[in-house]
């Protein structure tokens, strides 16, 4: 089975039409969704539930279960944490206290920019390179809080003041 393109005209809709009829199809439904929109449009919830005949707060609760799961639109940049035991053993704490200070934001948070989105990840699989951050695709390893920095003011951040 393929996963409905981002070029879908109604992208709930697709996924619907692909999974519904699938055993235990609500979170490819939710994958798809999210992977075609870049997050799950809080009125697509009823969609979902009446369509896979569950409820809204069971849509919602999966939803809410599952932190890679967002309802309200990312930041152009995500960056992503490592808060694995690995990275966590060389410094990763003190990574991710300074990125929420420096973004201003808290995990599960987008900036009022919008530039940045700050979300925890739980391994990224450069346990060797720790602590280690992915900004968008790329994963970065070794990253200092200078390094954070600096990664951040390569990226396009004409929103972002320096805290």
């Amino acid at each position: 089975m393929t996963v409905p393109s981002a070029t879908a005209s109604d992208p709930v809709q697709a996924a619907l039409d692909t999974w519904q009829n699938e055993p235990g199809a609500l979170l490819p439904v939710l994958h798809a969704v999210q992977d075609s929109v870049g997050y799950i449009p809080r009125e697509a919830i009823a969609a979902i539930a009446d369509a896979l005949r569950l409820t809204r707060a069971e849509v919602s609760g999966v939803i809410s279960f599952y932190h890679h799961f967002r309802t309200t639109p990312p930041g152009r940049h995500t960056v992503e944490v490592c808060r694995a035991e690995a990275c966590q053993a060389v410094g990763a704490r003190q990574l991710e206290a300074h990125a929420k200070t420096r973004l201003g934001l808290d995990y599960h948070e987008t900036g009022a920019d919008g530039q940045f989105s700050l979300e925890p990840v739980y391994c990224l699989g450069n346990c060797a390179c720790g602590p280690s951050i992915r900004i968008g695709g790329a994963v970065y390893g070794r990253v200092s809080e200078a390094r954070f920095d600096e990664l951040l003011t390569g990226l396009d951040t004409r929103a972002l003041e320096l805290r």
